[in-house]
């Protein structure tokens, strides 16, 4: 049964026959046996079918939220074995927004050293992907904005907050002042992450109206490309004031922004049950004891 119901959360995830059964590693038509099976276990239809995967029916629907739930059990009980038999180890997946990955160091690395058995991957994605993931157990952790967007069906704690600084050109006509409007920022050739991002969708807000500034003069998935332009001297750039730490910017003017002060609060999400895998439950843990370090602006990557 757990086998098939991985397959719902495959299919529910790439949306086709086809790539589910490859993530699986199963050919296409055992994938489409095994679903068929489960229909005929539960006495409904779960998937509507034509020549491609049309979606799920109401009660596909309902069984998947079901496999979400039966399949998290299922692997938290084998971690949670594996724990006891020795110790803690496995394999951690981690999703961040672009902006929180500076920080990420700093709970890895701690984590690391007292459990060494566990290994990590750690993913760049939207907030809105990371939610998606989370709820679909493609990953186990995520790092997002938890007070700007509806977060849906997880659980969530603060990490820290999250304030801005401007990066102007060598070229940009603020070169001799240490703060900006964001007034005056809006009217800067500005490279900005992509608008799918919560950032950006931020950072939109804050810039005031569309009618009263230019658009972006280029948009990225990328902060280190966002950064490499502004160090060419003709372009300006708005960032984490994290980042800061990262790169050198020893070419670039770096202002406070001003009118009005912001700050969004970063933080981590879990999926929603009880009990948490062993890994997820002592990562948490780990960040609740950095969380108080984040929050007063004094975490720091390790080494500095």
């Amino acid at each position: 049964m757990i086998d098939k119901l991985e397959f719902v959360l495959a299919l529910a995830r790439e949306r086709h026959f086809g790539r589910a059964a490859e993530a699986c590693g199963v050919t296409q038509p055992t994938l489409s046996a095994g679903l068929k099976q489960l229909e005929d276990i539960l006495g409904v239809r779960l998937v509507d079918r034509g020549s491609r995967f049309q979606g799920f029916t109401a009660e596909g629907e309902r069984v998947l939220d079901w496999a979400r739930r039966i399949v998290g059990d299922s692997r938290a009980m084998r971690q949670e074995i594996n724990a006891l038999k020795k110790g803690l180890s496995g394999h951690l997946r981690i999703a961040a927004v672009p902006t929180a990955l500076p920080v990420l160091a700093a709970l890895t690395t701690p984590f690391r050293t007292r459990h060494p058995e566990v290994s990590f991957t750690v993913v760049s994605r939207t907030s809105l992907s990371i939610l998606t993931q989370i709820e679909n157990l493609d990953v186990d952790v995520g790092i997002t904005y938890i007070d700007n967007e509806p977060l849906g069906r997880v659980k969530s704690f603060p990490l820290y907050e999250e304030q801005y600084l401007l990066l102007a050109g060598k070229d940009a006509p603020l070169v001799n002042k240490t703060s900006a409007t964001w007034k005056e920022a809006a009217q800067l050739p500005l490279c900005l992450l992509s608008a799918d991002t919560q950032n950006r969708r931020i950072i939109d807000r804050l810039l005031g109206p569309i009618s009263e500034r230019p658009a972006p003069a280029l948009e990225s998935d990328s902060a280190t490309a966002l950064i490499a332009h502004v160090q060419t001297g003709g372009w300006s750039s708005i960032v984490p004031r994290q980042f800061a730490d990262l790169f050198d910017l020893s070419n670039v003017n770096v202002l406070s922004l001003t009118e009005p002060e912001a700050s969004q609060t970063i933080g981590i999400v879990v999926v929603e049950r009880d009990p948490l895998t062993p890994l997820i439950a002592a990562f948490l843990s780990e960040a609740r004891l950095l969380a108080p370090l984040a929050l007063s602006g004094t975490l720091q990557r390790p080494g500095r």
